[in-house]
């Protein structure tokens, strides 16, 4: 298995877009780097090739800009967690409802919780 680093630079060579600072990726916001390495670790995992993903994420970037996406930079780690959802409900890792719903269950955590405290999941919060 190769090393993080090497997957890193993997994911650098064949997906086009990826803000870089020289050879490292920057992330604008924190879940830009949590949906980056998600994505990895499923790479490495061998759910996904680099080549599945750069070719999912064009046809998710292709069918944004067609929908009127600026293609400016801003949206880029948008794109790359639809793509990441849609590759794990097509692998059956989970289902697009099972996202949805976790999707919701946050929201309504993120709402009940009060400003700069730390959001915690709970069962009430599937409802």
């Amino acid at each position: 298995m190769p090393s993080e680093i090497e997957a890193v630079r993997a994911a650098l060579r064949t997906v086009p877009g990826i803000p870089c600072a020289g050879e490292a990726p920057v992330f604008a916001e924190p879940w830009q780097a949590q949906a980056f390495a998600m994505a990895l670790t499923l790479q490495q995992r061998g759910v996904f090739s680099w080549n599945e993903w750069a070719d999912e994420l064009g046809a998710q970037i292709k069918a944004a800009i067609a929908q009127g996406d600026p293609d400016d930079g801003t949206t880029y780690y948008r794109h790359w967690l639809a793509t990441l959802e849609r590759l794990v409900a097509r692998k059956g890792i989970a289902s697009a409802e099972t996202l949805d719903r976790y999707y919701h269950a946050w929201d309504h955590a993120a709402d009940r919780t009060p400003h700069g405290q730390t959001i915690e999941l709970k069962a009430d919060d599937f409802r």
